[in-house]
C-alpha cells in the first residue's frame, strides 16, 4: 500500500497537468486551434529537444538491454491477438475493425504521457530504454495492424504498403531526433554550449506543456457511444497487456529498471494514433475515442498501482 500511494502521489501532479489542459479547452472555450498548434509545436520542437539531449550522452550511459523490446511488443501482439479474438466472437465485428479494436488494446499514449510519466516515476536513468520502445514503437504497431487490416480486406499484404509506413516512422521528429542524437554521442564530444543550452531550455518545457496538450485534445472527444467495446479496450490496454509484458519481463529476466520501464509504458493510456487509424478506416470512431477519455483518467490509478506491484 505504502509503494502505491508513493507512485500515486508521483503520479498525480502530472494527471493533474492533463486535466488542466482539459479544462482549459473545454470550459475557457479556447478554439481548436490553439490545442493543434500547441500540439505541434510539443510533436516537432519540444520533445524532440528534450530527446535529442537526452540521447546525446548516450554512449556515456549504462547499456540497455535491449530484450526489453522482446517482452514489450512480444506481449503487444499476444494482446492484439487476443483483441482480435474478443472483437470477433464478443462483438461481432468484422475484420477491419477487429484490427482497430485490437490496436487499442496496444497501443499507448508513450510520447506525450509515457516520456514526462517515465521521467518523473524512474529518472533519467530510464530515458534510454524509454527511447529504444519509442523508436520502434509506431513501425512495430502500425505495420501489425496494417497488416492486419490488409489481410483482412484483401487476403495480403503489399511491400509498398510497409516501405511507406517506414518512410514515415523515421522522418517522425520524436525518432528522428532519437537517432541523431544517438548518433551524435557515438562521436563522444559534448554539445557546444551555444546549442546545449537552447535546446535544454526548450527539453525543459516539453514535458508539462505534452501533459497539457494531451488533456486540451481529449477536450475534443467527448464520451460517445460503444461503451461495451471501450471498457474492452481499457481492459485490454491497462490490466491484460502490463501483465502480459510484465510476465514476458520475468521469463527473460530482465533487470529492474527495464522491466519497469516496459511496464510503465504498456500501462498508459491508449494512444491517439488507434484513433487517426479508425478515422483513416472509417471504423470504431467513437468507441475508440471514448476508449481513450477513460483509459487517460482510469490509467492515473492503475499505472501506479501495477509500477507497486512489480515492486
Amino acid at each position: 500500500m505504502a509503494s502505491f500511494l508513493h507512485n500515486l502521489y508521483l503520479a498525480a501532479p502530472l494527471y493533474i497537468l492533463v486535466l488542466v489542459g482539459f479544462a482549459i479547452a473545454r470550459w475557457r472555450k479556447w478554439p481548436k486551434s490553439i490545442s493543434s498548434a500547441l500540439a505541434r509545436f510539443v510533436f516537432t520542437v519540444a520533445l524532440p529537444a528534450l530527446m535529442f539531449i537526452m540521447m546525446s550522452d548516450f554512449s556515456r550511459l549504462p547499456p540497455v538491454d535491449a530484450r526489453l523490446l522482446i517482452a514489450y511488443f512480444g506481449g503487444c501482439l499476444l494482446v492484439f491477438l487476443l483483441g482480435r479474438i474478443v472483437g470477433h466472437y464478443l462483438f461481432r465485428l468484422d475484420g477491419v475493425s477487429q484490427s482497430v479494436f485490437a490496436l487499442g488494446g496496444v497501443f499507448s499514449n508513450n510520447v506525450l504521457l509515457g516520456v514526462p510519466l517515465a521521467k518523473s516515476m524512474l529518472g533519467d536513468e530510464a530515458m534510454p530504454s524509454v527511447a529504444l520502445v519509442l523508436v520502434f514503437n509506431a513501425l512495430t504497431l502500425w505495420t501489425l495492424v496494417t497488416i492486419s487490416v490488409e489481410w483482412a480486406r484483401h487476403g495480403s499484404f503489399s511491400v509498398a504498403g510497409f516501405a511507406k509506413t517506414a518512410r514515415n516512422v523515421l522522418t517522425n521528429p520524436i525518432v528522428a531526433s532519437i537517432l541523431a542524437g544517438a548518433l551524435f554521442s557515438t562521436l563522444g564530444q559534448p554539445l557546444p554550449g551555444l546549442i546545449q543550452m537552447p535546446l535544454s531550455m526548450i527539453g525543459q518545457i516539453a514535458a508539462p506543456l505534452s501533459l497539457v496538450v494531451v488533456g486540451m485534445g481529449l477536450a475534443d472527444y467527448g464520451i460517445r457511444k460503444g461503451w461495451p467495446q471501450s471498457l474492452a479496450i481499457c481492459l485490454l490496454k491497462l490490466i491484460l497487456l502490463p501483465l502480459a509484458v510484465w510476465g514476458l519481463a520475468g521469463i527473460l529476466a530482465l533487470p529492474p529498471l527495464e522491466t519497469r520501464v516496459v511496464v510503465l509504458l504498456s500501462s498508459l493510456a491508449v494512444g491517439v494514433n488507434v484513433y487517426l487509424m479508425s478515422r483513416q478506416f472509417n471504423t470504431m470512431e467513437s468507441p475508440v475515442a471514448t476508449s481513450m477519455l477513460l483509459s487517460t483518467a482510469l490509467s492515473g490509478v492503475t499505472a501506479p498501482l501495477i509500477l507497486s506491484l512489480i515492486g
